[in-house]
């Protein structure tokens, strides 16, 4: 059976407590597409990226990545079938070097036994040093394996953020989700990080879904986007048809458009 898309939800919602966080939430996402989700603050948006990627579980609806329902998944398996993210609030592992921190990343595909890991045997240091080998090709992607050797603590905040999504990149997902990725860059560094969203897409083949802020990103890179507003969607569209939707400039704005 061929699967067309990576990501299918369907009336998602979740309930904590009395409030509904998200309401009824579609989406669908094809290889290699570029999608965008937006909003204001408290939207809805991280919480969408917590249930697609099983750290919170729906109080309704379907998820499907790569076709398989996620619903009695965990978040591990979930990145098995091919779903790896990155966060809000960046997480990497501060007094690890850079290089531990991608192979972290890609630790669900290593093919060795703890008993080879503890004989250090053949396979567990073939597998080790491909392991390597692929982490220092993604820092390079991000003009980082020159510091590979050094403690993630050591880099700057953009250097940060670029080293979360190689050791994203390391778990060979089909979709890749960014949660602020362009948070706290500079103009400079936003301009870098999209050619660098673009090329991670093109060159491995993969779907991007973007949680960010900066509409500079969003608009320059995004194929397709959504508009999230107090858990429900508004709107969704190319581009050019979001930002001169006078519902979206209204959940912006705190006032119609045309006022």
């Amino acid at each position: 059976m061929t699967i067309l898309n990576v990501l299918d939800a369907q009336g998602v919602t979740i309930r904590f407590g009395g409030l509904t966080a998200v309401s009824e939430f579609n989406l669908s996402i094809r290889p290699t597409e570029l999608v965008g989700l937006i909003g204001p603050n408290g939207a809805g948006k991280t919480t969408v990226f917590n249930m697609l990627t099983g750290v919170y579980k729906p109080t309704e609806g379907e998820i499907r990545v790569n076709g398989v329902d996620t619903k009695s998944l965990k978040a591990c398996d979930i990145t098995k079938l091919g779903a790896a993210r990155t966060f809000q609030n960046i997480r990497v592992f501060k007094t690890l070097s850079l290089l531990d921190n991608v192979r972290i990343g890609g630790h669900i595909h290593y093919k060795y036994s703890w008993a080879d890991s503890v004989l250090h045997s053949v396979k567990f240091r073939e597998h080790e040093e491909q392991a390597a080998q692929e982490a220092i090709e993604l820092l390079s992607i991000f003009d980082l394996a020159h510091r590979a050797h050094d403690e993630a603590r050591s880099l700057p905040y953009g250097d940060q953020r670029r080293l979360e999504i190689a050791r994203a990149l390391a778990a060979k997902p089909k979709l890749l989700l960014l949660d602020e990725p362009a948070a706290g860059l500079n103009t400079g560094e936003t301009a870098g990080l999209m050619a660098q969203i673009h090329e991670i897409r093109d060159r491995f083949g993969i779907a991007v879904l973007i949680i960010e802020h900066n509409m500079e990103l969003v608009m320059g890179i995004c194929e397709r986007i959504l508009v999230l507003n107090y858990g429900k969607t508004i709107a969704q569209g190319h581009p050019e048809a979001i930002q001169n939707d006078p519902v979206v400039i209204e959940a912006y704005l705190g006032e119609p458009a045309d006022a």
